[in-house]
């Protein structure tokens, strides 16, 4: 690893996390060429999912309800 990678690695994990992410999604994104049929394929899979939720099709499950069945799953 080149001096100036281990400086910014370094000062990068002193962020707090959620800017920790959100400099890591734009660090992928300038390496990373967009895929058209990738894009599309998800926004197909997102009307999808919400075409599912308005219907009722799909059963919502409250995040906390979640967290605690994985803890719970986790012990």
């Amino acid at each position: 690893m080149s001096d100036l990678v281990e400086e910014l690695s370094h000062k990068a994990r002193t962020l707090p996390p959620e800017d920790r992410v959100r400099l890591a999604e734009e660090l992928l994104a300038s390496v990373q060429e967009p895929d058209a049929e990738v894009d599309a394929a998800w926004a197909e899979e997102i009307k999808r999912r919400i075409a599912e939720i308005d219907s009722g099709k799909a059963k919502l499950i409250p995040a906390d309800e979640v967290f605690a069945e994985v803890r719970r799953l986790l012990k």
